[in-house]
């Protein structure tokens, strides 16, 4: 079978953030049948890696200004097209209950503030999971011409009956980091400053009511929040030319909360696991594993 000619798109602004979740209110109408994921490319050709939202995102995470631009900031700019790929019409699943199951980002040229970069997001693989259909989103990042950074993110519908696609495996789930590193403090407004900056305003991180209609106890952490800051804490206080770091999100972070950062000690061959656990250091709401 021929192979889907791939549709670029060219994004010049996206929507603002409001829009995106109308957007994303108005996917329910979709029937949620197994299809084929859209061969359609996002792309945002001019952006500027804003020295002022970064420094805003920096702090919000616990990144130092040492750190310059945070290996997990360029999720910030391809967020937008997620979404907007995921409202599209050919796009076969409402966004509604879908579940970020994981994200792995790779770093591989330095990143500076105000640098110039293009963004391209598209499907990548359909994955079948024991609860709907699983499926990735692939993002890459250009400066210069050089791919700098790029990222896989895995989430999962629910529901869907016969789903398409090789099992999906959890490739983190031996990861029992074994030294607590830090406690945290989780603000019940995090959610709603990490959406101010990110744009990420799902109401299951903004409202305890909104999330509730969801099936949770109170909002809870955005998950990227959540690995940006666990990063933060471990990553070398400088500048990186280049590293991975790859998470698969477990459980919800209630807000307010408290929580365990748990981790491994560094290698070479290995790099560091860790965990971002509940306040008893019981129950994982992230595994994860960086190298540089």
């Amino acid at each position: 079978m021929d192979m889907e000619p791939l549709e670029i798109r060219q994004i010049h602004a996206p929507p603002a953030p409001l829009r995106l979740y109308m957007a994303a209110l108005m996917s329910v109408r979709k029937k949620n049948r197994v299809a084929p994921m859209p061969a359609i490319s996002l792309v945002r050709p001019d952006l500027s890696l804003d020295a002022g939202h970064v420094a805003r995102y920096a702090a919000l995470c616990g990144f130092q200004a040492a750190h310059g631009v945070p290996l997990t900031y360029p999720h910030m700019l391809a967020f937008p097209l997620h979404m907007m790929l995921m409202a599209d019409s050919r796009f076969p699943y409402a966004m509604l209950g879908m579940v970020h199951l994981a994200n792995a980002v790779r770093q591989h040229a330095p990143l500076s503030p105000d640098q110039r970069v293009r963004i391209e997001v598209r499907c990548g693989i359909p994955l079948a999971h024991e609860k709907g259909q699983a499926f990735t989103l692939l993002t890459q990042m250009h400066a210069g011409g050089v791919l700098a950074w790029e990222s896989t993110s895995t989430y999962l519908r629910t529901g869907i009956r016969n789903p398409l696609g090789l099992p999906y495996q959890s490739r983190i789930a031996e990861v029992q980091a074994a030294q607590a590193m830090q406690e945290w403090t989780v603000e019940a407004d995090i959610g709603r400053r990490y959406g101010a900056v990110s744009g990420d305003l799902n109401p299951i991180h903004m409202n305890r009511f909104a999330a509730m209609a969801f099936g949770f106890q109170r909002a809870i952490a955005h998950g990227m929040w959540t690995k940006a800051r666990a990063l933060a804490a471990l990553l070398p206080a400088r500048a990186i030319d280049s590293a991975e770091a790859s998470i698969e999100f477990k459980t919800p972070l209630f807000l307010p909360g408290k929580a365990t950062l748990w981790a491994d000690s560094y290698t070479e061959a290995a790099g560091q696991t860790f965990e971002v656990k509940d306040e008893r250091g019981e129950k994982p709401h992230l595994r994860g594993v960086w190298h540089s």
